[in-house]
């Protein structure tokens, strides 16, 4: 079992495929899977991103750097909305950023971090890196770093990592395990190369799994092998 994890979750995780917003139903089932990995007294922190309210594309025309920055503050809207749901479980959280001075808002710092977990809290990471031109999968891989986490797990819709989008194509082939350098060269697009090397350069290991098939995330923390797995090294 894991004893500290880190969750990425996108933000059309809180809308549901397609759609906008934050829908109550997707809500609560997040929060019911988080809750039996809390229950095994998990350290967790969680990085969420901001698909379901705002798009790259949507607003391309403003630039990437004040895009990235309305991205940034979408993220600290779903993790506040996620520690309210939370908190409605009895599941104490916090949401932790260097982005925003909100009365709900902690200031990120790693005695704050070390704190929150000795006082069982979920800590949610809002606001990415701080700094535009980074993506949210850089920002959970820096957090990662930063809380120490023994894995860093990538919530999707699909089982793992494949050679294509098996949604698109037939007779393609998942993945158990691979290196962050194959997965880099094969341009799989699972993450961001800067995620990478943070990883890499931290021997933070990334599953990749369906996150929407209950008891999933809990079984990934029990070290499951249940969707892709990316290492340093070769098994």
């Amino acid at each position: 079992m894991y004893n500290r994890v880190l969750l990425k979750l996108s933000g059309e995780a809180f809308s549901g495929e397609g759609k906008k917003g934050l829908y109550p139903l997707m809500g609560d089932y997040i929060v019911k899977e988080i809750v039996k990995v809390v229950k095994k007294g998990i350290k967790l922190g969680i990085v969420v991103g901001a698909g379901n309210l705002f798009r790259g594309e949507e607003l391309s025309y403003v630039g990437s750097l004040y895009a990235d920055q309305i991205g940034m503050m979408g993220t600290v809207i779903n993790s506040l909305y996620l520690c309210s749901i939370l908190k409605k479980r009895n599941i104490d959280s916090v949401v932790m950023s260097h982005v925003t001075n909100l009365p709900s808002v902690e200031r990120l710092t790693y005695r704050a971090i070390e704190e929150a977990f000795s006082k069982n809290q979920v800590v949610i990471f809002g606001g990415g890196t701080s700094n535009p031109l980074f993506t949210t999968d850089t920002a959970a891989a820096l957090r990662a770093a930063e809380m120490e986490a023994e894995v860093l797990i990538k919530g999707t819709k699909v089982d793992g990592v494949y050679s294509k989008d098996p949604k698109k194509f037939s007779g393609v082939e998942k993945f158990s395990h691979l290196t962050f350098d194959d997965a880099i060269k094969l341009e799989l697009n699972i993450m961001d190369t800067s995620a990478f090397a943070l990883c890499k350069a931290h021997s933070i290991p990334i599953m990749v799994m369906d996150f929407f098939k209950s008891d999933n995330f809990l079984r990934t923390v029990m070290q499951e092998n249940i969707g892709t797995l990316l290492t340093n090294d070769k098994r």
